[in-house]
């Protein structure tokens, strides 16, 4: 007598574990319990055509399976991987959006800080420094005002309540929303999304597409923050440059007399 379970092992061995769809396995076994019938000579000869139209007759209704729920989500492992990237990217994103606001906010401040310490001291004798100076100093304050803007933590301030919820118009996944419910209804909204997997990939979604939001808007200060020093940085170094042409010309004097 044979492994009837052998077969299956050999022939998924070098799938793997991870690749096997629950119902792959199940028709597996059908078709070896089928094939050991006829072999061991449990089924007439005339009975093995009845076998084989009857696995025709499952491998088309398994392809008439799969085309009437080429309109659904898909796999569950298909879609908890599709979730995890997503809100891996978006994590990594956020993360890269407030590292580029951390140097810009750093970058700005020691230029204010060599400005307002060292060149302002010297504006009495040198009022020609004013212009670039200026520019300079005017450019690098809105540039590090963005980028602020862009780091500053944001929490919704909508309020939601358990009957919005329940009725899957607001999404209790997000802490800016959950916490201004209490605890028992935080709890009595959780459980009634488990019992339901259909709301829980649609909070999902609504979590993702809030994530998108916020970079989309992080991303669009980090872009005014970045323009507008690079802008202030060229005119302001161009004024200084200017300047000094003109002083090394003898058109401006130097100094205050």
């Amino acid at each position: 007598m044979t492994d009837p379970h052998g077969g299956i092992k050999d022939r998924f061995a070098e799938k793997g574990d991870a690749d096997i769809e629950p119902n792959e396995l199940d028709d597996e076994q059908e078709d070896l319990d089928d094939d050991e019938e006829i072999s061991l000579g449990l089924v007439g000869p005339a009975q093995p055509n009845d076998v084989t139209e009857k696995k025709k007759k499952k491998k088309k209704d398994k392809e008439e399976k799969k085309s009437t729920t080429g309109s659904t989500l898909g796999t569950t492992r298909g879609v908890e991987t599709l979730f995890r990237t997503s809100y891996m990217v978006n994590m990594n994103l956020s993360s890269l959006a407030d590292a580029k606001s951390n140097i810009m906010i750093s970058i700005n401040g020691i230029i204010i800080s060599i400005i307002l310490g060292s060149i302002s001291a010297k504006i009495d004798t040198n009022p020609w420094l004013i212009i670039p100076t200026v520019i300079l100093l005017i450019g690098c304050l809105a540039s590090m005002v963005y980028a602020v803007l862009a780091a500053r933590p944001r929490v919704s301030s909508k309020f939601i309540t358990l009957d919005e919820v329940r009725a899957s118009k607001a999404n209790i996944l997000f802490f800016g929303n959950f916490a201004r419910l209490t605890e028992d209804e935080f709890i009595v909204g959780m459980t009634d999304l488990l019992r339901n997997t259909d709301l829980v990939y649609v909070n999902m979604m609504r979590d993702t597409y809030g994530l998108g939001l916020v970079l989309l808007k992080k991303y669009r200060l980090l872009r005014y923050s970045y323009s507008i020093f690079m802008v202030a940085l060229i005119v302001g170094v161009a004024a200084f440059v200017t300047i000094l042409v003109l002083v090394a010309g003898g058109m401006i004097t130097s100094a205050v007399p």
